[in-house]
């Protein structure tokens, strides 16, 4: 079993340790991640420049570009071999909901889904590790019942942990925010105004079935995901706009 392990925290980060560890005896693993943070980088390549691979002293390859970048690179030429599973995280922090559409660590894990291999990503629904042993097992458990049992379809897996002692796992939908809270005003040093993007709205749709309920209540939630953006019940709505 080849294990392709990235993020989006950065190669140093806590979490992506954590991630290999829990991986390492289930096969041989890589590790492709990028310098520096890239959360909220979303599926993003980069295209305007080129790309440099280094490798630190612990054996982690780490990319001057996104979590997609380094999927991708690993999978189309960097690598000499094809990856049988990529794993992403662990995040610092949930990403439920629409936080799918934003989060890199979700993105390094859609990229190898995109490439063709089945591809988790792993989140932590409180940031700062602190049970980070804990979540480090039940990674481990979640990737070895994949690789005892193979789920034949291809498959996208958004995984989040939560923050309490866990009770178990529950299959789930992604559940829906409120709204994002406004952005942050503020002013550089010139006195010229900036912006910071303001935080996360709160759980609206959170209710039995969704991953914001499992985590609240103790689960961990397991989301299958799909890329089809398509919303094929207004195909004939947009058809018959077209006519008119």
């Amino acid at each position: 079993m080849k294990i392709l392990v990235s993020n989006d925290d950065g190669y140093f980060s806590p979490g992506l340790a954590a991630l290999v560890d829990a991986v390492k005896p289930l096969g041989e693993v890589t590790v492709v991640a990028p310098e520096q943070n890239h959360s909220g980088a979303s599926n993003s390549l980069t295209l305007s420049r080129p790309l440099y691979v280094r490798r630190a002293a612990n054996g982690f390859f780490y990319v001057n570009g996104t979590p997609s970048d380094c999927v991708h690179l690993a999978v189309t030429g960097m690598l000499d071999f094809l990856p049988d599973i990529v794993v992403s995280g662990i995040n610092d922090g949930a990403n439920m909901g629409e936080d799918t559409l934003y989060s890199g660590t979700v993105a390094a894990a859609t990229e190898g889904y995109l490439l063709g291999i089945p591809s988790i990503a792993f989140s932590l629904a409180k940031k700062g590790f602190e049970n980070i042993d804990a979540v480090r097992a039940l990674a481990h458990d979640i990737v070895a019942r994949y690789v005892r049992e193979p789920i034949r379809e291809p498959i996208l897996l958004n995984v989040n942990f939560p923050a309490q002692p866990c009770k178990g796992m529950r299959a789930t939908r992604l559940g829906k925010r409120h709204k994002a809270e406004p952005a942050v005003k503020a002013s550089d040093p010139h006195g010229e105004p900036v912006y910071w993007v303001g935080k996360v709205g709160a759980a609206a749709e959170d209710g039995p079935g969704t991953d914001f309920h499992a985590v609240a209540n103790g689960y961990v939630s397991i989301t299958p995901l799909q890329i089809d953006l398509t919303r094929f019940e207004q195909i004939d709505h947009v058809s018959a706009w077209l006519e008119k």
